[in-house]
């Protein structure tokens, strides 16, 4: 079977007219990640056996005639920092390698009830933390379409697992571009929505006010159904929005315009880019132009700051949110390693998380414990705080002249396996065109718009908060007629 050209809807069409059964394209996606997965490093834990037995009860309700949902047997990857109850979840870290959750995220609740079928769990930089996917403690992902380079991250395993047809579609999440660059890397869809539309309770936190769960996918309508599926109000996280914060919203920027205008950065932002993306980037441009789409400057003031803004507020958060990562609760302790002697509880807290956490964790720990520090967070993180406020400002008063903003998702295809590894100020800057979008909390995709050096890049298109909507319609539009 050609799984590239598989979507949901054919998936549910084919499941009814009995052209296929559940079982054999469960059997299919087992086989795909046992040719690929040992090379491409992309699942860390696999579902079988709870597949195989949830395909055959799918099986056996359409052999009884009963009505199946749309999404229901969907083979999924989720990405293996988002808890499954019962299933390891590992947050691509040594310190959790043994975890089993008690309980599941909203987001597979809800993809449960409607019986989608997980497949495993996608390898990640350890804890979200990474532009490559080469922090892993479960090791290197490879980008399948050129496996000396990397696929992106931090949701790498979940872009390779779509990318490479090891899985029909795939969780990540967003705290900077990890769901957006990897999928600009693999030539995919990658969403990420307004923050506060999809639950983040189950997310392994990382920099809460930032964190969101995304969406890859092949294309665009198996992300829209996706999305429809996961999103929605949730009590257990304080953080989600709810109708009446949505709907008026929603009615505000949904309103029908015969033309829409779509927002550029000035040639400033466009300095460091390669070549060939900046090129893919213009000719998207034109087409859009082509497609009656009017194209603008737009000021963002505060942009050039947004970088060091984030790298200010992630560590911080950091620093706060694995502070629980202490050998007492959760996964790897000290105590129970025979190699490592801890005499006292201080000695236990010190080894398990040298023992525990890698280096880019642990990097981001101190950075954010030192940002944090009397005498230094009124001067780095409070200012910081104070720019994230005027960024958010500036893109709320740029939509107010714009329907959307366009910018390439990277500044590159992907690169090469370690040639960012002993650079750290390299690797952040990956991220320089996605992570203003998280400061901000909009929603955010970037769609396949050609290749450069043999590989794809993406086109980022930003919407203004609760502009889902438009952001599909204008790349239902632009994939139409490219």
């Amino acid at each position: 079977m050609d799984f590239s050209k598989l979507t949901i809807k054919k998936f549910h069409q084919g499941l009814n007219k009995k052209t296929f059964s559940c079982q054999e394209i469960v059997k299919l996606y087992f086989d795909q990640i046992k040719l690929h997965n040992p090379n491409l490093n992309a699942f860390i834990n696999l579902n079988q056996e709870e597949s195989v037995h949830q395909a055959e009860m799918i099986d056996k309700k359409i052999k009884e005639k009963k009505e199946i949902g749309l999404i229901e047997g969907v083979p999924m990857a989720i990405k293996d920092n988002i808890v499954t109850k019962n299933l390891i979840t590992t947050a691509g870290s040594r310190i959790l390698q043994n975890y089993t959750p008690a309980f599941n995220a909203t987001v597979i609740e809800k993809l449960k009830t409607q019986r989608a079928l997980i497949l495993g769990k996608t390898n990640l930089d350890e804890f979200a933390m990474g532009s490559s996917n080469e922090t892993s403690w479960f090791g290197p992902v490879k980008n399948p379409l050129d496996t000396q380079r990397v696929p992106g991250g931090s949701s790498g395993g979940s872009a390779v697992a779509v990318a490479s047809q090891m899985s029909l579609i795939a969780l990540g999440s967003d705290t900077g571009g990890s769901v957006r660059q990897p999928a600009a890397f693999c030539g995919l869809y990658g969403f990420k929505p307004t923050y506060g539309r999809i639950s983040r309770y189950g997310l392994i936190s990382m920099a809460s006010s930032l964190d969101q769960i995304g969406i890859l996918s092949q294309n665009l309508e198996d992300m829209e159904i996706i999305f429809d599926a996961i999103q929605g109000y949730d009590l257990k996280d304080a953080t989600s929005l709810n109708e009446e914060q949505i709907k008026p919203l929603e009615r505000k920027i949904n309103k029908k315009k015969t033309d829409l205008v779509i927002g550029v950065l000035g040639d400033s932002f466009m300095t460091n880019l390669d070549i060939g993306v900046k090129n893919n980037f213009k000719r998207s441009l034109r087409e859009l132009q082509k497609l009656n789409y009017k194209i603008i400057e737009v000021k963002l003031p505060h942009l050039e700051y947004a970088l060091a803004c984030y790298y200010l507020i992630m560590p911080a958060e950091v620093s706060s949110n694995l502070a629980r990562y202490d050998g007492m609760r959760y996964g790897y302790s000290s105590v129970n390693d025979p190699k490592v002697k801890s005499t006292n509880l201080e000695q236990v807290y010190f080894k398990t998380r040298e023992k525990g956490f890698g280096s880019e964790v642990k990097r981001r720990i101190i950075l954010g414990t030192y940002i944090l520090s009397a005498g230094y967070r009124d001067a780095y993180y409070l200012q910081a705080q104070k720019i994230r406020t005027l960024i958010q400002r500036d893109f709320e008063q740029a939509f107010e002249n714009v329907d959307l903003i366009a910018t390439p998702t990277t500044a590159t295809p992907a690169f090469k396996l370690g040639e960012k590894m002993n650079d750290p100020l390299q690797m952040y800057l990956s991220d320089i065109y996605t992570c203003p979008v998280n400061l901000a909390g909009l929603p955010a995709l970037s769609i396949p718009n050609g290749q450069a050096e043999n590989l794809p890049t993406g086109l980022q298109i930003i919407g203004s908060a609760m502009g889902e909507k438009r952001i599909f319609d204008l790349a239902r539009i632009y994939s139409a007629n490219k």
